[in-house]
């Protein structure tokens, strides 16, 4: 086997990791183009048949095992993505895998790992308390441990991705990468400065998780005291040591991102593309609209899909409000017959679609003079919510908004 992170290993674990994935052509996004004066196009590696690109280093760092070390078992602690990675590489490789998974793991994760032949234990609230179980595991069974990111040979394998990115777009100007531990990031990197070093990589972060950036920052590797995303894929306080150098060299700028624009991407990913990205995958699509940059080839590496029915529920739900295309508006009225009929047919007349009402008769002891009354209203946007609003005050009703916690704003 070739060394690891050289061109050599590189083509070789492109040969290797072609006998276990999709092929995931390049997608034009017409919609993200227009946005962003540029040529956008999205590498869907969620199309990948465990739903990540973490099958290519899995598969390729398992190639390379000996057979001792295959028989001994495999261990690999995850979030979920490389879980299902090395459960699948393990099974067609023949070989036994336990998984240790933080107990925070979507429920869609840990099926599809056990689903693979796996055995799955839950510990820890976040990743890293799950890799130190799983090292401790190691140790007490003689398993072969698979890292989930800081792992040379590991992260060749997730490099693949630029050898088939500038194959199929040689003149590609900028890759736009995920960045957790910095597996996928360091040899995406590595390999596109290595085909072309005039191509600009650019990592991106959860902004409640950027260990990547502050190491870089500080020219070392250092952990984070704790970290909030709902991008659970890149859910890592400390980096990986082995994998810092190549970022150093080869990443040329971090973009961090926050929670509230993945929501966003994603119900853009949803209604331009029909895509289901997992928050992590959705990073580089957030990425777009801070790149300072016109006219460019670039591309976004769509790192997973794996999303459970009830996170992708909350997520659009949120995606909603913050788009204004739902709100939720309360107005006092006197108690007497035909003021809801009245406030209907203002409603109607502005084309606003009621999804739910809630009429509560003792917000005020004298009932002639306050009965609230809360709407739930569907809207196409921001300027229709406001002339909504304005047709209502216009009518005397002085509507509040409700503030999702339950508070008010005028």
């Amino acid at each position: 086997m070739a060394e690891p992170m050289t061109l050599e290993a590189f083509e070789e674990a492109s040969e290797i990791v072609r006998k276990v994935t999709s092929e995931t052509k390049l997608v034009y996004s017409e919609y993200f183009s227009e946005q962003t004066g540029n040529r956008v196009y999205f590498k869907p590696e969620n199309m990948q048949y465990t739903g990540a690109y973490k099958v290519r280093g899995a598969y390729y760092k398992i190639s390379t095992l000996t057979p001792e070390e295959r028989e001994r078992g495999l261990i690999a602690a995850s979030a979920g993505n490389h879980a299902q990675g090395v459960a699948y590489a393990a099974k067609l490789a023949g070989a036994k895998a336990t998984i240790v998974m933080p107990t925070t793991t979507p429920l869609m994760k840990v099926n599809r790992t056990k689903s693979y032949g796996a055995e799955v234990i839950l510990h820890g609230d976040v990743f890293d308390e799950a890799l130190n179980y799983a090292m401790a595991l190691e140790e007490e069974r003689g398993a072969t441990f698979i890292h989930p990111f800081d792992d040379l040979t590991v992260a060749t394998g997730q490099g693949t991705i630029s050898m088939e990115i500038i194959k199929e777009l040689p003149t590609v100007d900028y890759i736009l990468v995920p960045i957790g531990g910095g597996g996928l990031c360091s040899g995406v990197s590595t390999l596109a400065k290595l085909l072309n070093p005039k191509i600009k990589v650019i990592g991106v972060e959860p902004a409640g998780a950027a260990c990547m950036k502050e190491s870089a920052k500080q020219g070392q590797v250092v952990e984070l005291p704790e970290i909030n995303t709902i991008a659970d894929g890149t859910a890592v306080k400390r980096p990986g040591e082995h994998l810092f150098p190549y970022i150093q060299e080869n990443v040329d700028d971090f973009i961090t991102i926050e929670d509230t624009e993945l929501i966003v991407a994603f119900l853009d990913m949803v209604e331009n593309h029909k895509m289901i990205v997992e928050n992590a995958g959705l990073l580089t699509v957030a990425a777009l609209k801070h790149l300072n940059v016109q006219k460019k080839k670039i591309v976004s590496i769509l790192s997973g899909g794996n999303m459970d029915v009830i996170t992708m529920a909350s997520i659009v739900q949120h995606g909603l409000i913050q788009r204004d295309r739902v709100f939720t508006v309360s107005v006092l009225l006197p108690d007497k017959p035909g003021e809801l009929a009245k406030v209907s047919a203002l409603l109607a007349e502005e084309q606003a679609n009621v999804i739910k009402l809630e009429h509560n008769q003792f917000i005020s002891i004298n009932r002639n003079a306050a009965v609230e009354l809360r709407i739930t209203i569907e809207a196409y946007g921001t300027d229709h919510k406001n002339k909504i609003v304005g047709a209502l005050n216009a009518a005397g009703y002085r509507p509040k908004l409700v503030k999702s916690k339950g508070t008010y704003s005028d």
